[in-house]
């Protein structure tokens, strides 16, 4: 399988590029980033392979990519996306970031495309799991909250994952106590709401992705925790849909379906 990636000179454009070039049945055919356009892949931490980075999109096809992978800024993927469906190149999508309304829009997109895509919030195994758990317990507990913390980097608050905890649990359970707090010392100090499931985004040098979840009911507490150490726990996720994604129709929106959830 001919695969390109999308952000190929950032963090995670450079691990995913390393990945795909270091497993036996994927081939790395071409990597695209205009900020690092016309260097060679090893240059990036990626050995062994005489791939340099494009400015352009055309450059997947004219490497006659089956798969893109793209790990950009939602800005960037959603042209992506469109040229993937336009060219017939499935697409598996790491950027975060997309409204409701913008991922009704791409699944007609790639309804009507001969390609697929795969968009998922996190690509960490551990973490759908995570999210899975969460909504299992949420019917049998009166309240819950999120804690998601991330590296210093990440410019969106709450992350995509945390968003996506608190609508699966919201779906899964319409009963939750009201939050007793009634004086605000500081404004926020009860972090946002996402479909009444308060959210606190944590941004502090040295983490990379985690998030807890906490539910509460009478005399017990419980906690789900799930925490990246290392961007290389995305790879198997990534891996994962892109040796999927030919075979899964239209888009699919988290790896929940990929690992029969």
């Amino acid at each position: 399988m001919r695969v390109a990636v999308f952000g190929a000179g950032g963090r995670m454009g450079s691990t995913v590029c390393k990945a795909v070039h270091d497993a036996p049945d994927l081939e790395l055919v071409a990597a695209v980033d205009p900020l690092h356009a016309g260097i060679d892949l090893h240059q990036l931490g990626v050995p062994g392979t005489q791939v340099q980075v494009s400015a352009k999109a055309s450059a997947l096809v004219d490497a006659g990519a089956d798969v893109a992978v793209d790990f950009t800024v939602v800005d960037a993927a959603r042209g992506n996306l469109r040229f993937c469906a336009e060219q017939g190149v499935h697409a598996v999508v790491g950027t975060t970031g997309f409204t409701e309304a913008e991922l009704h829009e791409l699944a007609d997109v790639f309804d009507r495309s001969r390609a697929n895509a795969v968009i998922a919030p996190n690509f960490a195994i551990g973490a759908v799991l995570m999210m899975r758990f969460a909504e299992l317990a949420a019917p049998y507990f009166d309240n819950a909250e999120i804690i998601e913390l991330h590296h210093d980097q990440k410019k969106d608050a709450p992350s995509g994952t945390a968003v996506s905890t608190a609508q699966r649990m919201a779906a899964a359970s319409k009963e939750w106590g009201d939050d007793p707090t009634t004086e605000f010392v500081v404004e926020g100090a009860r972090g946002g709401l996402v479909d009444g499931i308060a959210v606190h985004s944590v941004r502090l040098h040295g983490l990379v992705a985690h998030q807890e979840v906490l539910l509460g009911t009478t005399g017990q507490t419980l906690s789900i925790r799930h925490d990246t150490t290392d961007r290389s726990s995305f790879m198997p996720g990534v891996l994962l849909a892109v040796r999927k994604v030919a075979d899964t129709p239209g888009l699919t929106y988290g790896l929940d379906r990929l690992l029969g959830l």
